[in-house]
């Protein structure tokens, strides 16, 4: 299966197919407002700014499974993400990603590479999810808001980066996946 056999739902309530993006490198997200790690928008928008002509698109997922760090509607989601951070990428209608309503795009994901998170990989992450959702440590469950999947132009997942990893790492690899 690819992720471009999904079909998502828009912020609008429109019916999206990832097939659109076909051929494109893309960066999915799932994205909270008010997460301390919501400026993450920031660097985000600039990958799309930066790598955008080359074939990149970023994908925004917002999602309200994590502490309630996104709490609004669909409308002031969008209405956060232009006014805050100008953001032009698309931002989709909100979803779960772990769970028994996990959207399918994030059930493939997860499969696809199941992340790692040890106490090596970023002590202070490893405790805080410990101590919240113990039940994921071992599995490929998201832990955080800002988890991100970069996907080739096939639709096959390149690599998963855990929510420390900044949008600013990972320009290396988006120069090498669009080459």
């Amino acid at each position: 299966m690819s992720v471009h056999d999904h079909k998502v739902t828009a912020a609008d309530g429109a019916t999206v197919s990832l097939s659109d993006y076909a051929g494109q490198v893309l960066l999915i997200v799932n994205v909270a407002s008010k997460c301390g790690l919501t400026p993450q928008y920031e660097g985000l928008q600039q990958l799309q700014d930066d790598f955008g002509d080359k074939g990149l698109q970023v994908l925004g997922f917002p999602c309200n499974q994590f502490k309630g760090q996104e709490p609004g509607t669909n409308d002031e989601i969008q209405q956060f993400c232009q006014v805050t951070y100008n953001v032009t990428f698309p931002v989709f209608g909100k979803i779960d990603v772990n769970g028994p309503d996990a959207d399918p795009l994030y059930v493939e994901l997860r499969a696809a590479d199941a992340g790692e998170l040890t106490p090596e990989s970023n002590q202070r992450f490893y405790d805080l999810i410990s101590s919240q959702y113990p039940e994921w440590i071992g599995t490929d469950a998201i832990k955080w808001n800002f988890t991100k999947f970069l996907v080739g132009r096939d639709g096959q997942v390149i690599r998963r980066y855990e929510p420390w990893v900044t949008p600013e790492e990972i320009a290396a690899d988006l120069d090498a996946a669009l080459a």
